[in-house]
């Protein structure tokens, strides 16, 4: 994958979380291996949906693209621009174009800010307007997201959880970035408003160009929102492929298994479905499994899956699987 075609490349990315012990004299005792030798890209304008159990390394991959979370290795190439090796004000002056929604809406708000303070700080700190200018950008970016700019004054406790994820898009959206990560940006919302976000979002990609990566649980939501979507296990991508096909043609085991659990809406349909359970839990990241993560839970894993990782490869066009047995 050339850095120079792709708007975002992601290439054998490693993150791993050192364990210490000792008080004073901390030492190394093990490591977290949260994201192992990933790679992908996203296409300038397009979604690409992360998805993937609990604890797997979606939110980390987001964090890391972002350089929120430095990587243990790897490079993540913006616009042909290597993130890993940038600093200080370099570094900053790049954040202006990408940004992140956090998943929790209660948390990722300063509770001792006002509304037009959360959202008008960025822009103050990026020098991009001053005095009035920047209370006529925030009343501007609040009534994009469906909020009465006479909120500004408000503190954040006095709002929804849906209301306060509006905030924290407004907040994204304020330095005119072109990359969002949105990391979980739905689930901790009730399902009433789960899909008003999630329009929101789509609304603000057709009119501002925007590129997403969107990291979710809900594999549904992720059908209609994505163009693409990469299967997420244990640290790494199992599959990756346009919506379409994934849906309707999934190679990998564990694929297969995450789509066996969707509700299908046709009772007729959902009686003749073949379900496909899990054994097992999924291993630690502390110490993965040899060759395959999947391998311990998989129903057709074979001796070669235990001895050697499979390679990420390329099995039909735009369809990308970690297996042996493909």
């Amino acid at each position: 994958m050339s850095s120079n075609q792709e708007f975002l490349v992601v290439e054998r990315l490693v993150k791993h979380f050192p364990i210490t012990r000792g008080v004073i004299f901390q030492k190394k005792v093990g490591e977290v291996h949260a994201v192992d030798n990933i790679s992908f890209n996203i296409k300038k304008g397009e979604t690409l949906g992360l998805v993937g159990e609990s604890g797997c390394g979606k939110s980390t991959t987001g964090r890391a693209i972002l350089q929120l979370q430095r990587p243990t290795s790897g490079h993540v190439y913006y616009k042909g621009v290597d993130l890993v090796h940038l600093q200080g004000v370099e570094l900053r002056r790049m954040r202006r174009s990408m940004q992140i929604i956090f998943q929790d809406p209660y948390a990722s708000l300063n509770p001792r800010m006002t509304v037009g303070e959360i959202i008008g700080e960025v822009v103050y700190v990026h020098g991009l307007a001053r005095g009035n200018e920047l209370r006529e950008r925030v009343d501007a970016l609040l009534n994009r997201v469906g909020l009465d700019p006479a909120y500004a004054n408000r503190y954040p406790h006095e709002f929804s959880g849906g209301q306060r994820q509006r905030i924290g898009v407004a907040r994204a959206l304020a330095v005119n970035p072109e990359l969002v990560v949105c990391d979980e940006p739905i689930s901790a919302l009730d399902v009433s408003i789960q899909a008003q976000v999630v329009n929101l979002l789509e609304d603000l990609q057709a009119e501002f160009g925007l590129t997403y990566l969107f990291i979710a649980h809900d594999l549904s939501m992720i059908r209609h929102i994505s163009q693409r979507v990469a299967v997420m296990y244990l640290g790494t991508i199992v599959e990756l492929t346009t919506q379409d096909e994934l849906y309707l043609h999934p190679l990998h085991p564990y694929t297969q298994a995450l789509l066996s659990a969707v509700p299908v809406p046709d009772a007729i349909v959902e009686r003749q479905r073949k379900r496909i359970i899990l054994k097992g839990e999924v291993p630690s990241p502390v110490n993965p499994p040899s060759g395959c993560r999947f391998r311990t839970r998989c129903p057709l894993a074979v001796q070669v899956c235990a001895e050697q990782r499979p390679d990420f490869r390329e099995v039909s066009p735009q369809h990308f699987v970690a297996c042996h047995l493909v």
